[in-house]
C-alpha cells in the first residue's frame, strides 16, 4: 500500500517596492488605505488564508512599510530594475522552498482568498498558472496571448504590443504561481530587451514554454484584480470595498436607510436589527450590538455601543468610549474615553472626556468635563442616577455622587456626595431701573 504525501503548503512573494509616483504622495503607494486599512494589509489578509509563508519585497528607506507588514519576512530591492528583478530578491529566502510560490503585487489589494486558491489549484495541472481578467477598459494592461489549445503563449506589455495584440480583451493581472525551483531558475534567465529596459516578471512565461511546460490562465473579476496606481483608482477601489461591506451588513440584519451614504471600516462589527440612518462614518475599531439605532451624521471610531442604545444625530464617539445598553447620546455630543452607563442620557451639546457616568444619569445640555489641565488628563466620575444641570463645567479630577443634583450653570471643582445638591455659580444681582428704559432699542 502506497504512502500518500501531503502537498506542500505554497508560499507567496508580494512586490511592494514601487514608489507610486502617480499617487503624488510622500508615503509608499501600498500604505494608502482602503476602508481604514493599508491596501497591502488587505492583500496579506487574503494571502494568510492560502499561503504558509509570505515574503514582502520593499524598496530602500521604507521603514513605515516594513512596520506595517510585520511580522512578515521582508527583503529590500535596492535598485528598481523591474518586477522580475524584484521577485528574484526573495530567492535567498524561498529559493529552497519545497512547493509552489506565487508572486503578487501590493497594489492589487482586492484579490480574494478564493481566487488565490483557484490559482494554486490550477497550477497543479500545469507548469505555471497566472491570473487574468477582461476589464471593461483594457487600457494599458499587458495582453494575454493564447495558443490554439487556449493555453497561454505569452504576455505582451502594452508598450511593446502591436495594434492587433492591443485589441485582445484578456489582460494580465500580474499574479503568477509556479514551483519554487522553476520560478527562480526562470527569473535568473530573463533579460531586459524591451522598451523600458526592465526585467519583466511576465517573461518567465517564455522560459516555462521553452521548457515545454503548460501555462494556464485563471480568469477572475476585474473588481478583484484591478491595480491601484492613482488617487482616482484608489477612490474606485474604495467604492468597491464599501459596496461589499454594505452588502454584508445588510445580509447580517442591518437596516440602512441610505446605504451609499454610510462609510464602513474594514473591521466594523454590527449586530442584528441595527438601524443606520444616512451619512454615518465608522472609523477603525467600532463594535455595535443588537438593536442599536445610529442617527444621521454621526461619527464613530474605537468605541463599543451596546444593545438598544441610541446614538445621534450629529454625535461623535471617539476611541475608548463605551455606551452601555439603552443609553442615549444625542445631537452634538462628543465622548472620548468615556463610559456612559446603562440608560444614561447625554442628549444635547456636551463634551464628556475621560469620564465614567453611572446608570440612569442625566447630563444636561452644554455640560463639559474639563479633563485636561495643560499637562495631564484627569477623570470625572458621575454616580448612578445623578442629574447634571445645563451649562455645567466639571473640573477633573472630580466625583459626583449617586443621585446627586448639580445646579445649572455651575463650575464644580470639588467632590459632591451622594444625594447632595451642589450649586457653584455667582449670585444673581438685579438693579431696578438700570435697563433700556428711555434709551430706545439697541
Amino acid at each position: 500500500m502506497g504512502v500518500t504525501t501531503a502537498p506542500m503548503i505554497p508560499a507567496a512573494i508580494i512586490l511592494a517596492a514601487g514608489l507610486g509616483t502617480r499617487m503624488r504622495s510622500a508615503q509608499p503607494k501600498v500604505l494608502h488605505a482602503l476602508a481604514g486599512r493599508p491596501m497591502i494589509r488587505h492583500l496579506i489578509g487574503a494571502c494568510e488564508n492560502v499561503f504558509g509563508r509570505i515574503v514582502v519585497v520593499v524598496g530602500p528607506d521604507m521603514p513605515a512599510l516594513e512596520d506595517t507588514v510585520a511580522p512578515r519576512e521582508v527583503v529590500v530591492q535596492r535598485e528598481r530594475l523591474g518586477t522580475g528583478h524584484a521577485a528574484l530578491q526573495a530567492a535567498p529566502l524561498l529559493g529552497g522552498h519545497q512547493g509552489d510560490v506565487a508572486v503578487l503585487y501590493g497594489d492589487n489589494p482586492l484579490i480574494s482568498a478564493a481566487t488565490l486558491q483557484a490559482l494554486v489549484a490550477a497550477r497543479q495541472s500545469a507548469g505555471l498558472a497566472l491570473l487574468a481578467m477582461r476589464p471593461a477598459d483594457p487600457a494599458r494592461y499587458g495582453r494575454v496571448v493564447l495558443d490554439e489549445k487556449s493555453e497561454v503563449a505569452r504576455i505582451v506589455e502594452w508598450a511593446d504590443a502591436t495594434a492587433e495584440e492591443r485589441a485582445i480583451g484578456l489582460c494580465n493581472a500580474g499574479v503568477i504561481c509556479a514551483p519554487a525551483q522553476d520560478l527562480f531558475r526562470w527569473l535568473g534567465a530573463i533579460g531586459n530587451n524591451n522598451a523600458k529596459r526592465e526585467y519583466y516578471l511576465t517573461d518567465v512565461i517564455q522560459q516555462a514554454r521553452a521548457e515545454g511546460k503548460r501555462v494556464v490562465a485563471v480568469e477572475a473579476p476585474e473588481a478583484e484584480l484591478r491595480g491601484i496606481n492613482s488617487r482616482a483608482e484608489l477612490a474606485q477601489a474604495e467604492a468597491e470595498v464599501q459596496r461589499g461591506l454594505r452588502e454584508a451588513a445588510m445580509a447580517g440584519g442591518v437596516t440602512m436607510l441610505a446605504p451609499d451614504t454610510v462609510h464602513f471600516c474594514h473591521d466594523t462589527k454590527l449586530g442584528a436589527d441595527v438601524v443606520l440612518e444616512p451619512n454615518i462614518f465608522f472609523g477603525p475599531g467600532v463594535s455595535v450590538e443588537d438593536g442599536v439605532t445610529i442617527r444621521a451624521f454621526s461619527h464613530l471610531e474605537g468605541c463599543m455601543v451596546k444593545r438598544g442604545a441610541v446614538i445621534g444625530p450629529y454625535a461623535r464617539l471617539r476611541p475608548g468610549s463605551v455606551i452601555e445598553p439603552h443609553a442615549h447620546v444625542g445631537n452634538f455630543v462628543e465622548l472620548k474615553a468615556t463610559t456612559l452607563g446603562a440608560g444614561a442620557k447625554a442628549n444635547h451639546l456636551s463634551y464628556l472626556g475621560d469620564a465614567t457616568i453611572g446608570a440612569g444619569a442625566n447630563i444636561g445640555a452644554g455640560t463639559i468635563t474639563c479633563n485636561y489641565d495643560g499637562v495631564a488628563k484627569h477623570r470625572t466620575e458621575i454616580g448612578e442616577g445623578a442629574f447634571i444641570g445645563s451649562d455645567t463645567a466639571l473640573v477633573a479630577p472630580v466625583k459626583i455622587g449617586a443621585r446627586a443634583l448639580v445646579a445649572a450653570g455651575s463650575v464644580i471643582t470639588q467632590d459632591v456626595p451622594d444625594d447632595a445638591l451642589a450649586i457653584a455659580r455667582g449670585r444673581q444681582s438685579v438693579k431696578p431701573g438700570r435697563g433700556f428704559k428711555g434709551k430706545g432699542k439697541r
